[in-house]
């Protein structure tokens, strides 16, 4: 974590705000940390900002993409999509004259599954090899900046270095105490 600096700028959620750059944290977690603790002493937290700087877009590689997983996924995909469109029509009862209710949902699961499945395929076939694996796709930030509105910036500055005294103070009472021997005590 990184203190206040003098940074100063427009809010990115709100342009007609000025905003001022009052911490910044290695990871999210710390930053949302961070706003709660100002939110549990009391401070106006919809005047704050987590604002991710330096953005990268990682992809994490999950495995081999053939034909027949490729299938399998767009079966798998299909088959839900299938059933969720099935149970619809069973709960809100537009072919119930006509069809039985379960029959429905069985339907839906098996058309679903044959147009996932050669939807798969197709798709698979079209990239020709391009893409043959699978994976994740995440937005990561360098850095997350808390950025709060001008007028109140100090007040969330001084509210946050007392939060950092509180967690260093409980930090170091808290640290596990050593056992005594039983046998010296009788």
């Amino acid at each position: 974590m990184q203190d206040s600096s003098p940074g100063r700028g427009r809010d990115p959620g709100n342009p007609e705000r000025r905003s001022r750059l009052v911490a910044s944290y290695d990871d999210y977690e710390a930053a949302e940390r961070a706003v709660d603790a100002l939110s549990d002493r009391g401070f106006p937290v919809e005047r704050v900002a987590i604002v991710g700087r330096g953005l990268h877009y990682v992809e994490r590689i999950t495995g081999r993409m053939g034909w027949l997983e490729a299938t399998l996924r767009g079966a798998l995909a299909g088959a839900i999509a299938g059933v969720l469109i099935g149970w619809l029509f069973f709960v809100f009862d537009w072919f119930s004259p006509l069809v039985a209710r379960g029959w429905l949902i069985f339907d839906g699961l098996w058309f679903g599954l044959l147009a996932g499945a050669l939807t798969g395929l197709v798709s698979h076939a079209l990239l020709r090899g391009r893409r043959d694996f699978a994976s994740v796709g995440a937005v990561r930030a360098d850095h997350y900046d808390l950025l709060v509105e001008e007028d109140v910036a100090d007040q969330a500055a001084a509210l946050l270095a007392e939060w950092r005294a509180d967690e260093a103070r409980f930090s170091r009472t808290d640290a596990p105490q050593r056992a005594t021997d039983p046998a010296r005590h009788g």
